[in-house]
């Protein structure tokens, strides 16, 4: 399953011509946003239209599995964001609709208006959570999920690679993110936190972002979390396998 944010198209582009290379279209999900390109930005009718026509062109196929509107968009009314999608699904150029960075409210309106026009509606929410950023997704997310059954797909599962644990205290990270990490994520109780994560994670000989990401995976508003690698090499700690006991769960939890 592919999934790709759509902030400047270049990664349309690139699965677009992997997809079309390897012939396999009817083996991947391609899920993909509109709203915030800065060529497309917004939920109005004419722009939803425009952005998925451009899509459609840069990932060279004439649908799409899962277009997510990537975030609410006060300006445009939800009714005529919610026909815009509507319209797609119909014309069989977007198979399913989502949402993301939406809040209880807002998501709640915006199915209570597709159910009384016979619209698509959204089927799934994706929102931010990770064990350094809980909130508001526990509180207001998981209670999304939990009421109107969408699945929910969070992103930045792993804190923009704080999780990874290769952020550590003393410890200088070439990364082009590191600084903006840092300044987010390197406090003290998070370092007890990757502490707390690298003792389970060396017991069961697995990757803390493995850990991380079983963590997500149970809990009570989380369908499946989203992670990506920045390189081949983080593929093998995103692809390892691990099971948690409710003790340990906890234990991370803090």
């Amino acid at each position: 399953a592919w999934k790709e944010g759509n902030q400047g198209g270049e990664s349309e582009t690139i699965i677009g011509n992997w997809v079309s290379s390897k012939g396999n279209r009817d083996q991947v999900v391609i899920a993909t946003k509109v709203a915030l390109l800065e060529t497309r930005k917004g939920l109005s009718a004419a722009n939803i239209a425009l952005a998925c026509e451009d899509s459609l062109r840069r990932l060279k196929t004439d649908y799409i599995d899962i277009y997510y509107a990537h975030t609410d968009d006060l300006e445009a009314p939800l009714e005529e964001t919610l026909d815009a999608f509507n319209k797609l699904v119909t014309s069989g150029k977007v198979r399913y609709i989502a949402a993301s960075n939406y809040t209880f409210d807002r998501l709640g309106e915006a199915l209570a208006i597709s159910e009384a026009n016979s619209f698509a509606k959204y089927i799934a929410l994706q929102n931010r959570y990770s064990l350094v950023a809980r909130e508001p997704y526990e509180s207001d997310g998981t209670k999304s999920v939990q009421t109107y059954g969408v699945s929910g797909l969070p992103y930045s599962t792993l804190g923009s690679g704080f999780l990874s644990g290769k952020y550590q205290p003393g410890v200088q990270v070439s990364s082009a993110r590191a600084e903006g990490v840092s300044n987010n994520y390197a406090n003290d109780e998070n370092f007890a936190l990757l502490k707390r994560l690298t003792e389970v994670a060396d017991k069961h000989e697995v990757s803390t972002t493995a850990v991380s990401l079983e963590w997500l995976r149970n809990q009570p508003g989380v369908t499946v979390p989203i992670a990506s690698g920045r390189t081949i090499e983080q593929l093998d700690a995103l692809m390892q396998s691990v099971t948690l006991s409710s003790e340990e769960l906890t234990f991370i939890a803090g």
